[in-house]
Parts: C-alpha cells; structure tokens; sequence
C-alpha cells in the first residue's frame, strides 16, 4: 500500500489568505494544515508517500517535509500542472503506484480520533471510500444505499441527499485504478471527477464503504469557519489531555516507523514551541 497526499488546488474560496500561500500550507493551530492527513498514513504504517501540488508551491512542501527520512518514510513530490480533478492524481502519480494498491487523502481534510484499523495497510480489492454522518449532506458527495447497505451510487451536492452520510476526502484504491482513470471523460466543468471514479468501480460492484466511527471527528476545512473550528479543537485538545494530536512526528513513532530516541534526538535540537510540546510529552509520558 502507497500513500498519496493531493495538496493542489488554487485556494480561491480562502483568498486573500491562500494568495502567496498554498492552502495546505495555512496553520491549524500550531502546525501546518498537511501534518495532520500525513499523520493518518503514517499512523497506518504506510511509509511510501507522494505528495502532489502545483508548480509554485511544490517547492514549499519539499522545504517543509524534506525527503521524508525524519518520519521513516520514503517521500516523493509529483506536479500537477492543472487542476482538473481529483482522479487526474492517478494519472500524475502512475509511475509512483507502479501497480501497488493506494491510499488517496485529500490535504485539507482533517480526522480526529481516527481509527487506524479501519485503514487497511495492505492490498485492497476494489476500493472503499470513507463516509460520515453529517447534519448538512447537501455540501457534500452523498452516498445512496441499497440492500445490504450496498452502495447504488455516489450524488454530488444533492438538493434532495438519499441519505446523511457524506464521503470525505479518504480513498483506497486496487492497483487497477490507472484503468479506470482511462474510461472517464471531463466532465462538464472540464474535470476527471472523483465521484465519477467512485461509480465506476460502483458498476462492478466493488465499491465498499467504510463507516467512521462517531468518535471521529472530521473536517473539511474549505471554509474560513472551518479552518477557526479545526485550530480551536486541537488548541482544546491539546490544553485538556497536555499532549499533541495530528503531528507526523508522534504518528512515526507510534507506527514504529522512528524508534523513540531517535526523534526524541531529532526534536531536542529544533529550537521551537511546537517541538518542545512534542519533546516534553514523550520525553516524561513515554
């Protein structure tokens, strides 16, 4: 199982904040916002990422990240020139997935108290989406249920959802996902489209659905608000439990990933708040 990360877009609905920034890039309290989707692969085990954005900001990313090797992992970066779709990534990265099965997180979307269980770690078949109750489905790509809680289909921003729960930004895909890239046309806003991707794998039967527990809290953070409320529940978190959540640095060595010491180590010569917090907890709750 590899890992992709997509952090491409432009930000446009977040301006004039995202105008020299890349949106996941921004802060979600105190670190930056792709932390915390590279800590729910590394917290599975997943130690092959790519990570794809545009042009402009790639660079910032490979500042920020590095090669990886701090976390245990191997990290690669992948431009896409254009946004024209999530499923386009598969066609960014089709050297990168080498027919490995994939986990596909979108970069601005954040999950609390995420169950690393229900990420598989190994071969997929077929895929699975991730999908969560929500009290507002209308925003959302709404999944329709048949029998056997079987999914008939995936409607995008329904008036009228066939039910309440919404799929979010987490994918695993079978290594024959580069196929069915190759069937989907643009559609009518000149996009390869996620959901399109979703029904096709839906018309073999072999889209299986994966429930987030209620204990999991999940953010879509493509709105002013909801970048306020992501930052407000870590700083919460965070001051109430005096340890940290979301960062890449706890997910390597909770994963085994990074032996102990060897970040402990690392994080006693970054001269900042932020590995301190990190340092501190482990160093005395470890």
């Amino acid at each position: 199982m590899k890992g992709i990360i997509l952090a491409g877009g432009m930000g446009t609905r977040l301006r004039p904040i995202t105008k020299t920034c890349s949106k996941q890039l921004l802060p979600i309290y105190d670190k930056p916002m792709i932390f915390y989707p590279l800590s729910i692969l590394l917290n599975s085990g997943i130690n092959e990422i790519c990570i794809v954005s545009t042009p402009k900001d790639l660079p910032e990313f490979k500042k920020l990240l590095g090669d990886g090797k701090k976390f245990g992992i191997d990290l690669t970066y992948f431009k896409q020139l254009k946004p024209v779709g999530i499923a386009d990534v598969f066609n960014v990265t089709r050297k990168f997935i080498k027919g490995s099965s994939v986990t596909l997180i979108l970069g601005d979307n954040i999950f609390f108290n995420f169950d690393k269980d229900q990420l598989k770690c190994g071969d997929v078949d077929g895929a699975r989406v991730f999908c969560k109750e929500v009290s507002n489905p209308q925003r959302y790509g709404v999944v329709e249920f048949g029998q056997n809680k079987m999914i008939n289909k995936i409607v995008e921003k329904p008036s009228n959802p066939p039910s309440n729960y919404a799929v979010t930004g987490l994918y695993q895909y079978d290594k024959n996902v580069i196929d069915y890239v190759g069937q989907l046309k643009p559609s009518k806003r000149g996009e390869l489209e996620i959901t399109d991707l979703n029904n096709l794998y839906i018309k073999e039967n072999k889209l299986h659905s994966v429930m987030l527990q209620k204990a999991t809290d999940w953010f879509d953070t493509g709105t002013f608000f909801s970048l306020f409320e992501a930052s407000k529940y870590v700083h919460q978190y965070q001051m109430k439990n005096k340890k940290p959540i979301g960062s890449p640095e706890v997910a390597a060595i909770e994963s085994g990933l990074v032996k102990k010491h060897e970040m402990l180590k690392i994080l006693s010569k970054e001269n900042n708040q932020y590995s301190e917090f990190i340092y501190q907890n482990y160093k005395n709750n470890c």
